[in-house]
């Protein structure tokens, strides 16, 4: 690797084995750093619901961007992307940035850039203020009902913002959010992709491992969640469980539904994005075969860049 060392990135549906697999290849490129690339992952207290790397994995290879957001606090791709590509430019310097993850939109944001979106006009801003957030709400559901959906409507700032892009533009401000800079980067990225059905088996089988690890007391633990944290997937099960309108049994299979049919979505994803070399891997194959086929394509985009 050279002195300014480019970034890679690693994907891959839940259960799929990112986490394994990027140790493995942290120790084959060392000096490695970990750059997380989960939605969910980036806030604390949720480690075992969104299966984050454990203490001792991250204390083999630095970990970044884990755990630095309170659950009660709102994220999306564009403040997730503008964190990442600091950190991503900070690592460069020292150590191959290793980019792993599972959210599409929220790596697409980081590998292409999201679309500027118009800077703040004070005149309609002026204008703005003087509503009230009813008003504001209503005009922006009306504009953007798909963007109005995913944002907490009670936050007057995000309301406000999202209706004066949508004003502005013309458009409603979740396509625009949606659009990118830069429609086919050259990145060193990986898709790793199991069959559906092995996939599926691996996420049955994890499941359970998380009411063993104590998923419910750290559900229960989150007292305050914000729109983006509590679309985790075993959230809302969860807290059907704690109420007793499920049993246990029932919270496993209905956590374990919703992480499959999430899986697919990342599959039916990453399968329309050239720009990550899809790895087809199996049960036969460990961490260190997946990385030994990784490398040769690692060591050729390093030679064309």
């Amino acid at each position: 690797m050279s002195a300014s060392h480019f970034p890679i990135y690693l994907a891959g549906p839940t259960g799929s084995g990112k986490t394994a697999v990027a140790l493995e290849l942290a120790r084959a490129l060392a000096p490695v750093e970990v750059i997380n690339a989960d939605a969910f992952q980036v806030y604390r207290g949720m480690e075992i619901i969104s299966a984050a790397p454990s203490s001792e994995e991250t204390l083999e290879v630095p970990h970044h961007h884990f755990g630095v957001l309170d659950p009660s606090e709102n994220s999306d791709a564009a403040l997730f992307a503008t964190r990442a590509r600091e950190m991503i430019a900070e690592v460069r310097l020292r150590a191959v940035p290793l980019v792993v993850g599972g959210s599409g939109l929220y790596l697409k944001a980081i590998t292409h850039g999201l679309a500027p979106t118009p800077k703040s006009d004070p005149e309609l801003r002026a204008q703005l203020d003087r509503e009230s957030l009813e008003s504001l709400v209503s005009r922006y559901e009306q504009l953007d009902p798909d963007g109005a959906a995913s944002t907490n409507l009670k936050n007057r700032r995000y309301v406000t913002r999202n209706l004066e892009i949508s004003l502005l533009s013309g458009e409603p401000a979740s396509k625009l959010k949606s659009e990118w800079q830069d429609n086919h980067p050259k990145i060193c990225g990986f898709f790793l992709r199991r069959d559906r059905e092995e996939l599926y088996s691996r996420i049955n089988e994890r499941t359970p491992l998380m009411f063993q690890k104590g998923v419910v007391a750290e559900v229960e633990a989150l007292t305050d969640t914000s729109q983006t944290a509590a679309k985790a997937i075993g959230i809302r099960e969860i807290r059907d469980h704690l109420a007793g309108n499920l049993s246990e049994a029932e919270c496993i299979d209905a956590i374990r539904q919703a992480t499959r049919r999430y899986a697919k979505r990342q599959l039916s994803w990453f399968k329309r994005e050239p720009a990550f070399h899809s790895l087809e891997i199996s049960a036969e194959d460990s961490p260190a075969s997946i990385v030994s086929r990784m490398l040769p394509h690692i060591h050729a985009f390093e030679l064309e860049d």
